[in-house]
């Protein structure tokens, strides 16, 4: 009997052995791949892939890593990972670095999955993963010597990203060299002594020479958005005291037709991290009749380059008092954008709105941060946006105050509203609570520190 059972205990041994390699056999995964960053040098490359289950057997995303293969830059600062959206949620996505030598790629982008991604069936792939990479200091990166690049824009299958199950190849010609090193983290853990950004505002009127100085712009000239024909004043930015703070007030005015619109903006290089404001609202005009779509604003922007660019980047605090784009009254929206055309217009974005007066002094925060951005006003969180929606590039800070075209009531009266701004703050990398940026801004002048910028 002991004889039996042995021999049947090595017969099972024997056909589990037989049994493992004809079920691994049955994993066939293919890797296709695309980018929207083709050029020779780009300020993120940007590997989007595709995983297809060309085999019989079922596979969880979390066994997999896809393995993308470069040439790091000099000097080499690092670099960070993002996701831009994913079908399966960017939540489930991670991403890694590690290095390799010896061979023609001296990096590697290794992509992984959470649980929460699921499972790939034969014959399905598992959608979009669009993902990003990019210098610490967000230098340029050269992307024509590395070994995984392509310049491809649609989807095909690359045998030069690699997918792994466990250590187990099933997918594409590693670049050789010497076997890869333990691979490091991507994300940079917050730095409380980090670069910020903070401008008090105390300057004596538009002309001051501090505020070029300091990296901003006072818009002049014409070019929307707004009334057709209106123009930028620099003339109505003005710095007055109100309620004991100096501020910034933007002051714009129309007579039914012309127009004078107010902006001013900063330099474009802010990106993840938390953005801060204190803004005063009005909802009415500080003189002439009321009735006017008028937008009230805090945002930050990247430029379109062409119509629906994947690259470009919106996220707002739009104020429309007396309503406007289809809202009869007090509206505030919290937009975030993906992109947009303008001639037909095509919006591609995702909002949420109150419909209640925001007259007076408010606190707004938004975090930009693990693929989420997240949006307060006076400490509550009355948004959160994020898959594809989620910025991909650094952006401008900007305020703005201007009309709606064809939102203009009939009187020809002169009237102007007005929108004013205690303070801006910006804190690199770092997601902060509304409580603590406002410590952060009380302790500045408590220091009696009006302007700080190394972002």
């Amino acid at each position: 009997m002991r004889a039996l059972l042995a021999a049947s205990c090595a017969a099972l041994a024997v056909a589990a052995l037989a049994v493992a390699p004809s079920a691994f056999a049955a994993d066939a995964i293919t890797a296709q791949y695309r980018t929207s960053a083709s050029g020779a040098t780009t300020d993120q490359a940007e590997p989007w892939f595709k995983l297809v289950n060309s085999g019989t057997t079922s596979v969880p995303l979390s066994d997999l890593k896809v393995r993308y293969y470069f040439k790091s830059d000099t000097p080499d600062v690092g670099y960070r990972f993002a996701c831009s959206w994913a079908v399966r949620g960017c939540g489930n996505v991670t991403g890694q670095f590690g290095t390799l030598t010896g061979g023609p790629a001296d990096r590697y982008l290794e992509v992984g999955f959470t649980s929460g991604a699921g499972t790939l069936n034969p014959g399905a792939d598992s959608g979009d993963l669009q993902l990003r990479f990019y210098r610490t200091n967000w230098g340029p990166i050269s992307q024509s010597d590395d070994y995984s690049f392509r310049g491809e824009s649609t989807y095909s299958a690359w045998n030069r990203v690699t997918v792994y199950r466990g250590s187990t190849l099933l997918w594409g010609t590693p670049p050789g060299g010497s076997p890869p090193t333990t691979t490091t983290t991507t994300t940079t853990p917050s730095n409380p002594n980090g670069p910020k950004m903070f401008d008090d505002f105390a300057y004596t009127n538009s002309g001051d020479s501090r505020i070029s100085q300091r990296g901003w712009t006072v818009r002049s000239g014409g070019g929307g958005p707004g009334v057709p024909g209106a123009t930028w004043d620099p003339s109505r930015i003005t710095f007055p005291t109100v309620d004991g703070q100096q501020v910034m007030r933007l002051d714009s005015w129309n007579n039914g037709s012309a127009a004078r619109q107010t902006e001013l903006y900063h330099q474009r290089k802010f990106f993840e991290g938390t953005y801060a404001s204190r803004v005063k609202f009005s909802d009415a005009p500080v003189f002439g009749p009321d009735g006017d779509h008028v937008v009230q604003t805090f945002f930050t922007i990247t430029p379109l380059d062409a119509p629906m660019a994947p690259n470009y980047g919106e996220i707002d605090f739009e104020y429309l008092p007396n309503g406007g784009w289809g809202e009869p009254a007090n509206v505030m929206y919290e937009t975030t954008w993906e992109t947009y055309q303008n001639e037909p217009w095509v919006a591609d974005n995702i909002h949420n709105e109150q419909r209640v007066s925001y007259n007076g002094w408010h606190d707004l925060v938004f975090q930009v941060a693990n693929g989420r951005v997240k949006y307060y006003i006076d400490g509550n969180l009355v948004a959160d946006h994020g898959d594809k929606y989620y910025p991909e590039t650094p952006m401008s800070i900007n305020f703005n105050l201007w009309f709606i075209s064809g939102g203009l009531q009939g009187s020809s009266a002169e009237r102007a509203y007005q929108q004013e701004v205690d303070y801006v703050y910006f804190a690199k990398d770092q997601v902060l609570s509304p409580a603590q940026v406002k410590t952060a801004v009380q302790d500045y002048r408590t220091a009696g520190v009006a302007h700080v910028d190394n972002v």
